[in-house]
């Protein structure tokens, strides 16, 4: 694909991420990337909306940023020739293609709820009037890991609003040795526009037009519902230390998920390996441990992957 060539002249290695940012994108979907400081999480999703050619805003959440500095404001305006007042509205950063939202999680429940509509519904409400996002509308959101004093946890109904948990670790040494580099010059590698807003709602419109045969659609179906400690397939981990399973909004972006990849892969049907490719970032956000888990040190992490252990794939040929 055009869009992933183009990105990957500025940002060295880091593959995998890119993939699952580009396959958010196509399926329609919001990320959220979680990665300690420095590994280009904000030049990452700045080179892909350059690439892209949409309209980018950046908004660097802090605790006293308030909604309307997400949504905007209304302004009062006299008219100096009739003396008459009136209220304009002024649009905040949220209207925008690709908004990426920098350090979420340092915004205080009420600034991040400002996004909940947006991120749903693709509109905002202001003053009683509800105005439409411009499409296509994705929010790409970076967290720390780390350092969590002075931050707010994304509660769990903001977090089942993205599509994809991005986790983004540390570079191998050859990677790193690239990175100082490209990044220790006069200037980046300038990017080229490659694909624009129409053309990637026909991408994500084409998504969805991806066939997905019986076996797939209940296999996704078989690992939301693992997820959950009171079922009956549920793994030993699971009923163990899983306070919270996923909801079926997971099982719906394992198949949207799954139809991106099959489609960026060039594949015109879905695979079980596409569900099995999505089934991490699509799940992690998504499994709530218990405290047990916490005391033990047992991450959504490890469960997902135990569970992709314990629920058998259909075989691969059992498609459309």
């Amino acid at each position: 694909m055009r869009l992933r060539s183009e990105v990957a002249k500025r940002i060295v290695g880091q593959g995998d991420v890119l993939d699952e940012i580009l396959m958010a994108m196509v399926a329609g979907g919001h990320a959220l990337l979680v990665g300690v400081p420095g590994l280009a999480k904000t030049l990452m999703i700045r080179s892909v909306a350059e690439a892209m050619h949409l309209d980018f805003r950046r908004i660097q959440f802090t605790p006293d940023l308030v909604p309307s500095d997400i949504t905007g404001t209304e302004i009062l305006e006299e008219d100096t020739a009739t003396g008459q007042r009136t209220f304009r509205f002024v649009r905040g950063p949220v209207f925008a293609n690709i908004l990426l939202a920098d350090e979420i999680n340092r915004a205080p429940p009420r600034t991040q709820a400002a996004l909940l509509e947006a991120m749903q519904e693709h509109r905002v409400t202001v003053a009683g009037d509800s105005m439409p996002l411009p499409e296509p509308f994705f929010v790409l959101a970076t967290q720390n890991p780390i350092e969590q004093e002075g931050t707010y946890p994304l509660p769990e109904a903001q977090l089942d609003r993205f599509l994809f948990d991005i986790r983004i670790g540390y570079p191998g040494e050859d990677d790193e040795i690239a990175i100082l580099r490209a990044t220790t010059g006069v200037e980046l590698a300038p990017l080229s526009p490659v694909i624009d807003g129409t053309e990637a709602r026909a991408l994500q419109r084409l998504a969805r037009e991806v066939p997905a045969a019986e076996p797939a659609l209940r296999y996704a179906a078989a690992l939301a519902r693992a997820t959950r400690p009171d079922s009956p397939t549920a793994t030993d981990l699971v009923r163990k230390y899983v306070r919270w399973g996923a909801g079926p909004r997971a099982g719906q972006a394992l198949i949207l998920g799954a139809k991106a990849a099959a489609l960026l892969a060039g594949r015109l049907t879905v695979a079980p390996e596409d569900i099995r490719r999505v089934a991490r970032p699509v799940l992690r956000h998504r499994v709530l441990p218990n405290f047990a888990a916490e005391a033990e040190g047992v991450t959504s992490e490890r469960i997902v992957e135990d569970l992709l252990a314990g629920i058998g794939a259909p075989r691969s040929d059992l498609r459309l």
